[in-house]
């Protein structure tokens, strides 16, 4: 009788430790496509990866997870400047073959590794990366004398509670409104996950209306101007890949573009997302084929005009 007992003992706990794997969604395979086979960038469009993980110190022996992720386009032909944000619940084929989260990737695996990720995911590829840590993008903003932002009630009140020094806004943030945010004020705003309802989706684009807002402080700057703001940015920029002379020809691409209006996307869309529980977190899955159209979409509207 004891015996029993004890079997059926250890058979329930065996059911209760495996009922949580069972009740978690099983992904759908992925399918990437194959980095060499990639075409290069279209002529006169310039990709770069820009990343910050969720440390506010940078530790240069370990990455944090990355999450902001923003694939900035400068497209010198078509006189077109796009931020794509990168959402980094989704799942992807890591590079060992498993399926993980995006946040994880450059931790595990390397930058190097995450601009592969992203090529081969989307069809765009992607070679150079800069990434920073919630310090150095907060003394980034600083140094370009912050950055005007219109906040909603829900947020304003987000942004009080999370207590942000009452001097990080000009003026001081009471309701909803347009302010000048100092720089550790704007990477706050641009973590705010749990307004509005849309989750990461929120997140990503806070991250582009901050983009959208700098850039458009530099419409009519200098030659001196720019070469001022990147001697600013290289100083807290801990992890690139980008030589000197890349960055001057960034810098030029740049002073070409001065006066456009940059567009903004989330990849993948909603309409590509699936959210579900993987591995005891919530992520979203995605459909590739979809997603890899809507990058071509916006690379390349004109090629999809009816």
């Amino acid at each position: 009788m004891a015996k029993r007992f004890i079997s059926a003992l250890l058979c329930l706990i065996l059911l209760v430790s495996i009922l949580p794997a069972a009740l978690a969604d099983k992904p759908r395979d992925i399918f990437p496509l194959e980095y060499d086979s990639l075409p290069e960038p279209a002529e006169g469009q310039h990709h770069y990866l820009l990343c910050c993980t969720d440390t506010w110190s940078d530790d240069h022996a370990k990455l944090g997870n990355t999450d902001g992720v923003i694939l900035v386009t400068l497209d010198t032909k078509a006189r077109r400047i796009i931020f794509t944000t990168l959402t980094r619940e989704m799942l992807v084929l890591r590079p060992d073959g498993g399926i993980g989260r995006f946040t994880y990737i450059a931790k595990n695996y390397g930058p190097e590794e995450l601009c592969k990720v992203v090529s081969t995911h989307f069809g765009v590829k992607v070679e150079k990366y800069a990434i920073f840590c919630m310090d150095d993008i907060q003394n980034i903003i600083d140094a370009m004398g912050g950055v005007y932002i219109t906040v909603t009630d829900a947020e304003a009140d987000y942004l009080n509670r999370y207590r942000i020094s009452r001097d990080s806004t000009t003026p001081s943030m009471d309701k909803a409104g347009t302010y000048l945010f100092g720089g550790h004020a704007a990477v706050i705003y641009m973590r705010i996950r749990k307004v509005g309802g849309d989750g990461d989706a929120g997140r990503t684009r806070r991250i582009r209306t901050v983009l959208s807002t700098l850039t458009a402080k530099y419409e009519n700057a200098s030659l001196n101007d720019a070469l001022a703001l990147l001697s600013a940015i290289t100083q807290y920029m801990p992890k690139t890949n980008m030589t000197m002379e890349d960055m001057m020809e960034a810098v030029g691409y740049c002073m070409e573009l001065r006066g456009v209006v940059p567009e903004g996307y989330q990849m993948p869309s909603d309409q590509a997302l699936e959210p579900i529980t993987y591995a005891g977190m919530s992520t979203r899955q995605v459909d590739y084929d979809m997603a890899r159209l809507e990058m071509q979409r916006i690379l390349f509207p004109d090629e999809f005009l009816d």
